[in-house]
């Protein structure tokens, strides 16, 4: 995963705002994560201006809160098995509600971000399917939660300001994309191939 290798460069910035936030349980934090991830997608499927402004702002605090919520558990010492499971479970949700609101928008291609959709599930099930045979929990591949993330917002900013001109939208011959579409495309193919990844490297650990 290509920013989780580059985590720590984030650290003059997330760790003092952890060190401000610790009193507050990293349990609550996840929850705060999860709703803005609610908030995201209700703000895709309503679109326009103001939906587009918000749902890259909602995406934006996902990723804060959500980076915040481990780095405060292990800074108190509060990480925990129900923690860990909380966490990703609420982010699998969260992931459906941005993705799903997409789908819902009727703007954008519901095709591409379904399968968009199946890389990010697929993606996260076999990183965990991997530590119950007994090959280890796996985080690796070529995409992330922070990468799909990150690229989602850079493309939601894009088409927030090719909104306000005649070229909210690419293609030709009669077939357009908008340019979240094409941050479906991306998240769909990174997604698919991170989870192939994964499998092949449980199938090689698996005897």
């Amino acid at each position: 995963m290509v920013l989780d290798s580059h985590r720590d460069k984030a650290e003059w910035f997330l760790l003092p705002l952890a060190t401000r936030m610790k009193h507050i349980n990293p349990n609550t934090l996840t929850w705060i994560a999860f709703l803005c991830a609610v908030f995201a997608g209700v703000n895709f499927w309503i679109g326009g201006f103001w939906g587009l402004l918000f749902a890259f702002v909602f995406i934006a605090l996902n990723a804060l809160f959500d980076a915040l919520d481990g780095k405060i558990a292990k800074m108190t010492g509060k990480a925990s098995k129900r923690g860990d499971f909380l966490d990703h479970v609420l982010d699998r949700y969260a992931d459906i509600f941005i993705v799903g609101g997409i789908i819902l928008s009727g703007i954008h291609n519901s095709v591409i971000a379904l399968f968009a959709l199946v890389g990010i599930l697929m993606t996260s099930y076999l990183g965990t399917q991997a530590q119950a045979v007994g090959a280890g929990r796996d985080y690796g591949g070529i995409m992330g939660r922070a990468d799909r993330l990150v690229i989602l917002m850079l493309f939601t900013l894009i088409q927030l300001i090719a909104s306000q001109t005649d070229f909210w939208r690419i293609g030709y011959g009669g077939y357009y994309l908008t340019y979240i579409d094409v941050s479906m495309v991306i998240i769909a193919i990174g997604g698919n191939i991170t989870a192939i990844q994964r499998g092949v490297r449980a199938w090689r650990k698996i005897r």
